[in-house]
Protein backbone atom coordinates (compact mmCIF):
# COMPACT_ATOMS: atom_id res chain seq x y z
CA UNK A 1 0.00 0.00 0.00
CA UNK A 2 1.42 3.31 -1.26
CA UNK A 3 0.87 5.92 1.62
CA UNK A 4 0.53 9.52 0.64
CA UNK A 5 3.27 11.74 -0.06
CA UNK A 6 3.16 15.43 0.69
CA UNK A 7 5.35 17.03 -2.55
CA UNK A 8 5.95 21.14 -2.50
CA UNK A 9 7.99 22.56 -5.14
CA UNK A 10 8.95 26.38 -5.38
CA UNK A 11 10.71 27.62 -8.67
CA UNK A 12 13.48 29.62 -6.56
CA UNK A 13 14.12 26.46 -3.77
CA UNK A 14 15.99 22.56 -4.95
CA UNK A 15 12.84 19.82 -4.97
CA UNK A 16 12.49 18.52 -1.82
CA UNK A 17 12.40 14.60 -0.39
CA UNK A 18 9.00 13.01 -0.04
CA UNK A 19 7.71 12.03 2.97
CA UNK A 20 5.23 9.74 3.83
CA UNK A 21 2.38 10.47 5.98
CA UNK A 22 -1.48 10.25 5.19
CA UNK A 23 -3.29 8.35 2.19
CA UNK A 24 -4.01 11.28 0.95
CA UNK A 25 -1.34 13.31 -1.35
CA UNK A 26 -1.17 16.78 -1.62
CA UNK A 27 0.84 18.18 -4.98
CA UNK A 28 1.24 22.06 -4.79
CA UNK A 29 2.75 23.44 -7.94
CA UNK A 30 2.22 26.84 -9.83
CA UNK A 31 -0.29 27.28 -12.59
CA UNK A 32 2.74 28.16 -15.11
CA UNK A 33 4.45 24.50 -15.77
CA UNK A 34 7.87 24.82 -15.78
CA UNK A 35 10.52 21.86 -15.99
CA UNK A 36 10.58 20.64 -11.77
CA UNK A 37 6.99 20.21 -12.96
CA UNK A 38 7.42 18.27 -15.55
CA UNK A 39 9.57 15.85 -13.61
CA UNK A 40 7.11 15.88 -10.57
CA UNK A 41 4.54 14.42 -13.31
CA UNK A 42 6.90 11.94 -14.55
CA UNK A 43 7.27 11.05 -11.13
CA UNK A 44 2.99 10.64 -10.65
CA UNK A 45 3.30 8.57 -13.04
CA UNK A 46 6.09 6.59 -11.94
CA UNK A 47 3.97 5.82 -8.59
CA UNK A 48 0.49 4.83 -10.84
CA UNK A 49 -1.24 7.36 -8.95
CA UNK A 50 -4.87 8.65 -10.38
CA UNK A 51 -6.94 11.70 -10.14
CA UNK A 52 -10.01 11.10 -7.91
CA UNK A 53 -13.24 12.48 -8.77
CA UNK A 54 -12.44 15.03 -5.12
CA UNK A 55 -12.54 18.41 -5.62
CA UNK A 56 -10.50 20.89 -6.82
CA UNK A 57 -9.78 24.00 -4.99
CA UNK A 58 -8.38 26.87 -6.85
CA UNK A 59 -5.50 29.34 -4.89
CA UNK A 60 -4.68 32.75 -6.48
CA UNK A 61 -0.43 31.52 -6.41
CA UNK A 62 -1.09 27.85 -6.61
CA UNK A 63 -3.95 25.34 -6.67
CA UNK A 64 -4.58 21.93 -4.17
CA UNK A 65 -5.59 18.98 -6.02
CA UNK A 66 -6.80 15.84 -3.90
CA UNK A 67 -5.41 12.36 -5.29
CA UNK A 68 -5.67 8.89 -3.96
CA UNK A 69 -3.14 6.31 -4.54
CA UNK A 70 -4.48 2.73 -6.45
CA UNK A 71 -2.99 -0.33 -4.99
CA UNK A 72 -1.06 -2.44 -7.75
CA UNK A 73 -2.57 -5.37 -8.23
CA UNK A 74 0.66 -7.84 -7.31
CA UNK A 75 -1.31 -11.29 -8.56
CA UNK A 76 -2.05 -10.33 -12.23
CA UNK A 77 1.74 -8.92 -12.66
CA UNK A 78 2.55 -12.55 -11.40
CA UNK A 79 0.26 -14.11 -14.01
CA UNK A 80 1.54 -12.27 -16.76
CA UNK A 81 4.91 -13.21 -15.78
CA UNK A 82 4.38 -16.64 -15.93
CA UNK A 83 2.12 -16.37 -19.47
CA UNK A 84 5.39 -14.54 -20.49
CA UNK A 85 7.38 -17.86 -19.49
CA UNK A 86 5.15 -20.45 -21.86
CA UNK A 87 5.80 -19.31 -25.02
CA UNK A 88 5.37 -21.65 -28.08
CA UNK A 89 8.17 -21.80 -30.58
CA UNK A 90 7.45 -19.20 -33.44
CA UNK A 91 8.43 -20.43 -36.80
CA UNK A 92 11.53 -19.07 -37.55
CA UNK A 93 11.81 -16.76 -40.91
CA UNK A 94 15.14 -18.63 -41.68
CA UNK A 95 14.16 -21.67 -41.14
CA UNK A 96 11.31 -21.10 -43.92
CA UNK A 97 12.78 -19.38 -46.26
CA UNK A 98 16.11 -22.06 -46.10
CA UNK A 99 12.74 -24.49 -47.00
CA UNK A 100 11.55 -22.74 -49.29
CA UNK A 101 14.98 -22.32 -51.51
CA UNK A 102 15.24 -26.16 -51.16
CA UNK A 103 12.46 -27.06 -52.25
CA UNK A 104 11.89 -24.54 -55.16
CA UNK A 105 15.34 -26.93 -56.60
CA UNK A 106 13.79 -30.33 -56.50
CA UNK A 107 10.17 -29.57 -57.39
CA UNK A 108 8.27 -30.59 -54.23
CA UNK A 109 7.44 -30.70 -50.33
CA UNK A 110 6.84 -33.14 -48.37
CA UNK A 111 3.88 -32.87 -45.10
CA UNK A 112 6.68 -33.59 -42.69
CA UNK A 113 9.31 -30.89 -43.79
CA UNK A 114 5.99 -28.65 -43.01
CA UNK A 115 5.00 -29.82 -39.70
CA UNK A 116 8.95 -29.65 -38.77
CA UNK A 117 8.93 -25.98 -39.61
CA UNK A 118 5.90 -25.52 -37.91
CA UNK A 119 4.97 -27.64 -35.21
CA UNK A 120 2.31 -25.65 -33.24
CA UNK A 121 -0.12 -24.79 -36.23
CA UNK A 122 -2.79 -23.95 -33.97
CA UNK A 123 -1.16 -21.10 -32.96
CA UNK A 124 0.43 -19.47 -36.11
CA UNK A 125 -2.35 -20.94 -38.62
CA UNK A 126 -2.12 -17.40 -40.48
CA UNK A 127 1.61 -18.03 -41.54
CA UNK A 128 1.09 -21.61 -42.28
CA UNK A 129 -1.33 -19.96 -44.84
CA UNK A 130 1.28 -17.73 -46.32
CA UNK A 131 3.19 -20.24 -46.49
CA UNK A 132 1.60 -22.36 -48.58
CA UNK A 133 0.23 -19.51 -50.98
CA UNK A 134 4.20 -19.62 -52.16
CA UNK A 135 4.58 -22.62 -52.27
CA UNK A 136 1.48 -22.66 -54.47
CA UNK A 137 2.64 -19.40 -56.59
CA UNK A 138 6.19 -21.62 -57.11
CA UNK A 139 4.16 -24.23 -58.29
CA UNK A 140 5.90 -26.54 -55.77
CA UNK A 141 3.65 -30.06 -55.16
CA UNK A 142 3.29 -31.27 -51.77
CA UNK A 143 3.95 -35.03 -50.92
CA UNK A 144 2.39 -36.69 -48.04
CA UNK A 145 3.99 -39.79 -46.00
CA UNK A 146 2.50 -42.37 -48.38
CA UNK A 147 3.90 -41.47 -51.30
CA UNK A 148 1.13 -39.81 -52.98
CA UNK A 149 0.73 -36.73 -53.87
CA UNK A 150 -1.31 -34.27 -52.21
CA UNK A 151 -4.13 -33.00 -54.80
CA UNK A 152 -4.66 -29.22 -55.51
CA UNK A 153 -7.21 -27.18 -54.60
CA UNK A 154 -9.05 -27.84 -57.90
CA UNK A 155 -9.06 -32.04 -57.77
CA UNK A 156 -9.83 -31.11 -53.68
CA UNK A 157 -13.12 -29.29 -55.09
CA UNK A 158 -14.11 -32.24 -57.79
CA UNK A 159 -13.72 -34.80 -55.08
CA UNK A 160 -15.80 -32.97 -52.73
CA UNK A 161 -18.52 -32.45 -55.66
CA UNK A 162 -18.77 -35.69 -56.05
CA UNK A 163 -19.02 -36.44 -52.56
CA UNK A 164 -21.68 -34.12 -51.97
CA UNK A 165 -23.50 -35.16 -55.14
CA UNK A 166 -24.10 -38.81 -53.18
CA UNK A 167 -24.26 -37.56 -49.71
CA UNK A 168 -28.47 -38.56 -50.73
CA UNK A 169 -27.59 -42.18 -50.66
CA UNK A 170 -27.72 -44.46 -47.66
CA UNK A 171 -24.58 -45.41 -47.33
CA UNK A 172 -21.00 -44.03 -48.46
CA UNK A 173 -18.80 -45.76 -50.40
CA UNK A 174 -15.02 -45.67 -49.39
CA UNK A 175 -13.58 -49.16 -51.07
CA UNK A 176 -14.16 -52.75 -49.90
CA UNK A 177 -13.78 -53.14 -46.73
CA UNK A 178 -13.85 -56.59 -44.84
CA UNK A 179 -14.23 -55.68 -41.06
CA UNK A 180 -18.05 -55.88 -40.20
CA UNK A 181 -17.46 -53.10 -37.75
CA UNK A 182 -15.62 -50.53 -40.05
CA UNK A 183 -18.60 -51.28 -42.68
CA UNK A 184 -21.26 -50.54 -39.44
CA UNK A 185 -19.39 -46.93 -38.93
CA UNK A 186 -18.98 -46.28 -42.45
CA UNK A 187 -22.83 -46.43 -42.46
CA UNK A 188 -23.48 -44.77 -40.36
CA UNK A 189 -21.09 -41.81 -40.80
CA UNK A 190 -22.75 -42.06 -44.71
CA UNK A 191 -26.55 -40.93 -43.50
CA UNK A 192 -25.18 -37.36 -42.08
CA UNK A 193 -25.27 -35.01 -45.54
CA UNK A 194 -22.21 -32.77 -46.21
CA UNK A 195 -22.10 -28.99 -45.49
CA UNK A 196 -22.37 -26.73 -48.38
CA UNK A 197 -19.91 -23.56 -47.54
CA UNK A 198 -23.33 -21.71 -46.32
CA UNK A 199 -24.22 -23.89 -43.87
CA UNK A 200 -20.68 -24.07 -42.58
CA UNK A 201 -20.79 -20.47 -41.76
CA UNK A 202 -23.91 -20.49 -40.58
CA UNK A 203 -22.83 -23.57 -37.96
CA UNK A 204 -20.03 -21.28 -37.13
CA UNK A 205 -22.05 -18.74 -35.60
CA UNK A 206 -23.79 -20.58 -33.86
CA UNK A 207 -21.08 -22.25 -32.52
CA UNK A 208 -19.48 -19.24 -31.48
CA UNK A 209 -22.67 -18.37 -29.55
CA UNK A 210 -22.39 -21.76 -27.47
CA UNK A 211 -24.76 -23.91 -29.66
CA UNK A 212 -23.16 -27.52 -28.86
CA UNK A 213 -25.60 -28.81 -31.39
CA UNK A 214 -24.11 -26.81 -34.08
CA UNK A 215 -20.96 -27.87 -33.11
CA UNK A 216 -22.18 -31.50 -33.06
CA UNK A 217 -23.58 -31.28 -36.59
CA UNK A 218 -20.42 -29.65 -37.94
CA UNK A 219 -18.46 -32.43 -36.58
CA UNK A 220 -21.00 -35.53 -38.00
CA UNK A 221 -20.57 -33.63 -41.48
CA UNK A 222 -16.98 -34.06 -41.82
CA UNK A 223 -16.29 -37.92 -40.62
CA UNK A 224 -15.76 -39.14 -43.46
CA UNK A 225 -12.70 -36.89 -44.48
CA UNK A 226 -11.27 -38.55 -41.67
CA UNK A 227 -11.59 -41.95 -42.85
CA UNK A 228 -10.76 -40.55 -46.55
CA UNK A 229 -7.44 -39.34 -45.39
CA UNK A 230 -7.30 -42.46 -42.45
CA UNK A 231 -7.22 -44.86 -45.53
CA UNK A 232 -3.73 -43.00 -46.71
CA UNK A 233 -1.93 -44.42 -43.47
CA UNK A 234 -3.07 -47.90 -43.65
CA UNK A 235 -0.07 -50.79 -43.16
CA UNK A 236 1.69 -48.71 -40.78
CA UNK A 237 1.21 -50.93 -37.61
CA UNK A 238 -2.26 -49.30 -36.81
CA UNK A 239 -5.09 -50.49 -37.64
CA UNK A 240 -7.61 -48.43 -39.99
CA UNK A 241 -10.33 -47.91 -37.06
CA UNK A 242 -7.28 -47.00 -34.42
CA UNK A 243 -6.28 -43.95 -37.59
CA UNK A 244 -9.29 -43.23 -37.72
CA UNK A 245 -10.25 -42.31 -33.86
CA UNK A 246 -6.63 -40.36 -34.04
CA UNK A 247 -8.30 -38.50 -36.97
CA UNK A 248 -11.61 -37.78 -35.04
CA UNK A 249 -9.27 -36.09 -32.29
CA UNK A 250 -7.84 -33.40 -34.94
CA UNK A 251 -11.10 -33.21 -36.47
CA UNK A 252 -12.64 -31.89 -32.89
CA UNK A 253 -9.73 -29.60 -32.42
CA UNK A 254 -10.54 -28.18 -36.03
CA UNK A 255 -14.07 -27.52 -35.27
CA UNK A 256 -12.86 -26.04 -32.04
CA UNK A 257 -10.47 -23.47 -33.58
CA UNK A 258 -12.15 -22.58 -37.41
CA UNK A 259 -13.24 -19.15 -37.79
CA UNK A 260 -14.99 -18.88 -40.58
CA UNK A 261 -14.12 -15.02 -41.11
CA UNK A 262 -10.91 -16.21 -42.60
CA UNK A 263 -12.44 -17.51 -46.00
CA UNK A 264 -11.90 -20.37 -46.48
CA UNK A 265 -13.23 -23.81 -46.29
CA UNK A 266 -13.48 -26.34 -43.21
CA UNK A 267 -12.61 -28.73 -44.99
CA UNK A 268 -9.50 -27.26 -46.24
CA UNK A 269 -8.98 -26.34 -42.40
CA UNK A 270 -9.86 -29.86 -41.14
CA UNK A 271 -7.74 -31.49 -43.37
CA UNK A 272 -4.18 -30.64 -41.94
CA UNK A 273 -5.28 -30.95 -37.86
CA UNK A 274 -6.18 -34.83 -39.06
CA UNK A 275 -3.10 -35.05 -40.78
CA UNK A 276 -1.57 -34.13 -37.94
CA UNK A 277 -3.27 -36.04 -35.18
CA UNK A 278 -2.76 -39.26 -37.20
CA UNK A 279 0.78 -38.51 -37.94
CA UNK A 280 1.37 -38.31 -33.77
CA UNK A 281 -0.37 -40.91 -33.33
CA UNK A 282 1.90 -42.83 -35.94
CA UNK A 283 5.06 -42.19 -33.85
CA UNK A 284 3.82 -42.69 -30.67
CA UNK A 285 2.49 -46.38 -31.11
CA UNK A 286 3.87 -48.05 -34.04
CA UNK A 287 6.66 -48.77 -32.99
CA UNK A 288 7.53 -51.41 -29.85
CA UNK A 289 10.04 -48.98 -28.78
CA UNK A 290 8.55 -45.72 -28.97
CA UNK A 291 10.78 -42.70 -30.84
CA UNK A 292 10.17 -39.55 -29.62
CA UNK A 293 8.38 -37.25 -32.34
CA UNK A 294 10.99 -35.12 -33.40
CA UNK A 295 13.11 -37.82 -34.13
CA UNK A 296 10.53 -39.79 -36.17
CA UNK A 297 10.31 -36.01 -37.98
CA UNK A 298 14.20 -36.75 -38.88
CA UNK A 299 13.93 -40.06 -40.00
CA UNK A 300 11.21 -39.37 -42.60
CA UNK A 301 13.51 -36.18 -43.40
CA UNK A 302 16.31 -38.82 -43.70
CA UNK A 303 14.14 -41.20 -45.92
CA UNK A 304 13.23 -38.40 -48.28
CA UNK A 305 16.76 -37.37 -48.98
CA UNK A 306 17.92 -40.70 -49.30
CA UNK A 307 15.17 -41.76 -52.05
CA UNK A 308 16.34 -37.97 -53.79
CA UNK A 309 19.93 -39.26 -53.76
CA UNK A 310 19.02 -42.62 -55.19
CA UNK A 311 17.12 -40.84 -57.53
CA UNK A 312 20.03 -39.09 -58.71
CA UNK A 313 22.92 -41.05 -58.03
CA UNK A 314 22.01 -44.52 -59.05
CA UNK A 315 22.98 -45.97 -56.32
CA UNK A 316 22.32 -46.24 -52.60
CA UNK A 317 24.34 -42.90 -51.37
CA UNK A 318 26.87 -43.27 -48.56
CA UNK A 319 26.04 -41.10 -45.22
CA UNK A 320 28.44 -38.51 -45.75
CA UNK A 321 26.01 -37.84 -48.85
CA UNK A 322 22.98 -37.89 -47.24
CA UNK A 323 24.48 -35.98 -44.45
CA UNK A 324 25.45 -33.09 -47.13
CA UNK A 325 21.92 -33.27 -48.57
CA UNK A 326 20.37 -32.86 -45.36
CA UNK A 327 22.14 -30.13 -43.99
CA UNK A 328 23.29 -32.12 -40.54
CA UNK A 329 26.39 -33.58 -39.01
CA UNK A 330 27.63 -37.01 -39.81
CA UNK A 331 27.06 -38.16 -36.26
CA UNK A 332 23.38 -37.39 -36.35
CA UNK A 333 23.16 -39.49 -39.09
CA UNK A 334 24.40 -41.99 -38.25
CA UNK A 335 22.46 -41.73 -34.85
CA UNK A 336 19.65 -41.43 -36.94
CA UNK A 337 20.16 -44.67 -39.32
CA UNK A 338 20.91 -46.82 -35.63
CA UNK A 339 17.61 -45.72 -34.29
CA UNK A 340 15.39 -46.48 -37.12
CA UNK A 341 15.94 -49.98 -37.65
CA UNK A 342 13.02 -52.41 -36.98
CA UNK A 343 12.12 -54.65 -34.12
CA UNK A 344 12.11 -58.34 -35.22
CA UNK A 345 11.17 -60.77 -33.25
CA UNK A 346 13.36 -63.42 -31.78
CA UNK A 347 11.20 -66.66 -32.45
CA UNK A 348 10.35 -65.63 -36.45
CA UNK A 349 11.19 -68.83 -38.24
CA UNK A 350 14.92 -68.91 -40.69
CA UNK A 351 14.62 -70.74 -43.80
CA UNK A 352 11.72 -72.03 -45.92
CA UNK A 353 12.37 -75.73 -45.08
CA UNK A 354 13.20 -75.64 -41.50
CA UNK A 355 10.43 -74.75 -39.54
CA UNK A 356 11.85 -75.43 -36.20
CA UNK A 357 14.49 -73.16 -36.62
CA UNK A 358 14.12 -69.82 -35.82
CA UNK A 359 16.10 -66.73 -35.32
CA UNK A 360 16.91 -67.30 -31.26
CA UNK A 361 19.42 -70.14 -32.37
CA UNK A 362 21.86 -68.42 -33.90
CA UNK A 363 21.97 -65.75 -31.94
CA UNK A 364 24.79 -65.84 -29.44
CA UNK A 365 23.70 -65.20 -25.79
CA UNK A 366 26.45 -63.18 -24.29
CA UNK A 367 25.70 -63.36 -20.45
CA UNK A 368 25.99 -66.94 -20.84
CA UNK A 369 29.64 -68.15 -19.98
CA UNK A 370 31.41 -70.33 -22.37
CA UNK A 371 31.73 -74.29 -21.10
CA UNK A 372 36.00 -73.71 -21.46
CA UNK A 373 35.88 -70.95 -19.87
CA UNK A 374 33.61 -72.36 -16.80
CA UNK A 375 35.81 -75.30 -16.51
CA UNK A 376 39.15 -72.97 -16.08
CA UNK A 377 37.23 -70.70 -13.39
CA UNK A 378 36.43 -74.42 -11.34
CA UNK A 379 39.78 -74.75 -11.31
CA UNK A 380 41.21 -71.41 -10.38
CA UNK A 381 38.96 -71.58 -7.85
CA UNK A 382 40.40 -74.88 -6.35
CA UNK A 383 44.00 -74.10 -6.78
CA UNK A 384 43.32 -70.55 -4.86
CA UNK A 385 41.23 -72.64 -1.93
CA UNK A 386 44.72 -75.12 -1.61
CA UNK A 387 46.63 -72.17 -1.68
CA UNK A 388 44.85 -70.28 1.48
CA UNK A 389 43.78 -73.24 3.45
CA UNK A 390 46.83 -73.21 5.57
CA UNK A 391 46.78 -69.66 6.62
CA UNK A 392 44.83 -68.88 10.08
CA UNK A 393 41.04 -67.98 10.05
CA UNK A 394 41.75 -64.18 10.10
CA UNK A 395 44.24 -64.04 7.66
CA UNK A 396 41.94 -66.22 5.22
CA UNK A 397 39.06 -64.07 5.82
CA UNK A 398 40.78 -60.51 5.66
CA UNK A 399 42.09 -62.01 1.72
CA UNK A 400 38.28 -63.13 0.99
CA UNK A 401 36.74 -59.60 1.84
CA UNK A 402 40.04 -58.10 0.02
CA UNK A 403 39.91 -59.73 -3.01
CA UNK A 404 36.08 -60.73 -3.25
CA UNK A 405 36.79 -64.45 -3.38
CA UNK A 406 33.49 -65.16 -2.36
CA UNK A 407 30.76 -63.19 -3.37
CA UNK A 408 33.01 -61.37 -5.66
CA UNK A 409 33.13 -57.80 -3.89
CA UNK A 410 36.11 -56.48 -2.95
CA UNK A 411 36.07 -54.90 0.70
CA UNK A 412 38.72 -51.28 1.14
CA UNK A 413 41.05 -51.44 4.34
CA UNK A 414 38.61 -48.93 6.38
CA UNK A 415 35.78 -51.88 5.69
CA UNK A 416 37.66 -54.79 7.39
CA UNK A 417 39.33 -52.56 9.95
CA UNK A 418 35.50 -52.13 10.91
CA UNK A 419 34.81 -55.73 10.46
CA UNK A 420 37.73 -56.81 12.54
CA UNK A 421 37.19 -53.71 14.94
CA UNK A 422 41.40 -52.36 14.02
CA UNK A 423 42.69 -49.64 12.35
CA UNK A 424 43.44 -49.78 8.29
CA UNK A 425 46.75 -49.66 9.26
CA UNK A 426 46.54 -53.10 10.51
CA UNK A 427 44.58 -54.68 8.54
CA UNK A 428 47.14 -53.41 5.60
CA UNK A 429 50.12 -55.10 7.82
CA UNK A 430 47.98 -58.44 8.17
CA UNK A 431 47.39 -58.32 3.96
CA UNK A 432 51.32 -57.90 3.50
CA UNK A 433 51.96 -61.04 5.86
CA UNK A 434 49.77 -63.00 4.53
CA UNK A 435 50.82 -62.60 1.08
CA UNK A 436 54.20 -63.58 1.75
CA UNK A 437 53.18 -66.89 3.18
CA UNK A 438 51.73 -67.77 0.39
CA UNK A 439 54.40 -66.89 -2.37
CA UNK A 440 56.77 -70.01 0.33
CA UNK A 441 53.65 -72.44 -0.46
CA UNK A 442 54.33 -75.09 -3.03
CA UNK A 443 51.85 -75.12 -5.96
CA UNK A 444 51.87 -71.11 -6.46
CA UNK A 445 53.46 -71.24 -9.66
CA UNK A 446 49.78 -72.95 -11.32
CA UNK A 447 48.21 -69.59 -10.78
CA UNK A 448 50.73 -67.90 -13.33
CA UNK A 449 49.32 -69.49 -15.69
CA UNK A 450 45.81 -67.75 -15.25
CA UNK A 451 47.04 -64.23 -14.99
Amino acid sequence: MLKKTKLKINPKSKVKKTKISNPVKKIKIKPIASKKVVKKKKLRSKFKIKKAEGTKQAVKKRKTIKKKTVKTNFKKQKEKKRKTKIKIRKPAQEEIDKLLYKVKNRGFITEQEIFYVFPYIEYYIDSLEDFLERIEILGIKIIDNSGGILRNDFEKKKIFSEIRADSGKKSFDLGIISTDSIQMYLREIGKVPLLSKEEEIELSKRKEKGDTAAEMKLLQANLRLVVSIAKKFTGRRLSLLDLVQEGNIGLFRAVQKFEYRKGYKFSTYATWWIRQAITRSLADQSRTIRIPVHMVENINRFKQAQRQLIQTLGREPLPEEIAAEMGESLEKVRHIIKISQDTISLEISVGDDDKDSTLENFIEDIKTVAPDRAAGLQLLKKYVVNVIKNLSPREKKILEMRFGLVDGVTHTLEEVGQEFNVTRERIRQIEAKSLEKIRDIEGIEKLKDYL
